[in-house]
């Protein structure tokens, strides 16, 4: 644990884990091998909305997960003086659950990423990580976790977007938190074994919980079998 990090010794990390460990092996099972709606060929939401309703029904029930799971939640901010709606997103997957003093949410942001950088700017600016950093994403959490979905070989893709990490203007733009080294991110995580690596981030007070920021989890998942990499770029969202 880095300096500063006295948060995350409180952080209900364990009910985290479970469901970051749910969501993985859900995915291992829905895509090792071709099925007809779940397919490197799909859009994002159709597969999250997929990836939900399997981890919903099947893992998190043989797993005894107490939490609520939801996917394409509304999320709004509203002018308190004349009630209007001033922004709309929806988070792909959330799992929110309780504990003795709060009400936790783990926001999952996936994205299709291969090895062109129009990907990684997809994956890291404001549609992507971006939302967690200046977004509505996550308000007042401490952690999330964005996920990348593998359309090309993981070597192609990871490395290269960790190193876009160390652009200083992009790390301006999200706002982000060097680690005691130094660096841009932290890896191995210190949230998740089956990270890859964190990001920490400043937020706004009215978006930050009580220490100022939030922590992202970055995690990467593949097909289990060849895909058509030339189809699956196009369907990028």
């Amino acid at each position: 644990m880095i300096p500063g990090d006295d948060w995350l010794a409180a952080f209900p990390i364990r009910p985290a884990t479970e469901a970051v460990d749910a969501l993985r092996e859900s995915w291992r099972i829905l895509a090792e091998r071709p099925r007809a709606h779940f397919h490197p060929g799909m859009k994002e939401p159709a597969l999250t909305k997929a990836l939900k309703a399997y981890v919903e029904n099947v893992t998190a029930r043989e797993r005894g997960l107490l939490g609520m799971w939801a996917a394409e939640g509304v999320l709004h901010d509203i002018d308190m003086e004349t009630a209007k709606l001033t922004q709309e997103r929806r988070t792909d997957i959330v799992y929110g659950w309780n504990d003795d003093t709060r009400r936790i949410e783990l926001v999952f942001e996936f994205k299709k990423v291969g090895r062109q950088k129009s990907h990684r700017t997809h994956y890291l600016r404001e549609n992507g990580l971006g939302r967690f950093v200046t977004g509505i994403y996550s308000r007042r959490q401490a952690v999330a976790a964005m996920v990348g979905i593998l359309i090309d070989p993981e070597n192609e893709v990871v490395p290269p977007l960790r190193d876009a990490l160390t652009d200083l203007s992009l790390a301006a733009e999200l706002k982000i938190r060097r680690t005691a080294a130094g660096g841009p991110y932290e890896r191995p995580s210190t949230l998740f074994p089956a990270a890859d690596f964190d990001t920490e981030h400043e937020r706004d007070a009215d978006l930050a919980p009580s220490h100022g920021t939030i922590r992202v989890a970055h995690f990467f998942l593949a097909f289990g079998y060849p895909g058509n990499t030339k189809k699956t770029a196009k369907s990028r969202n």
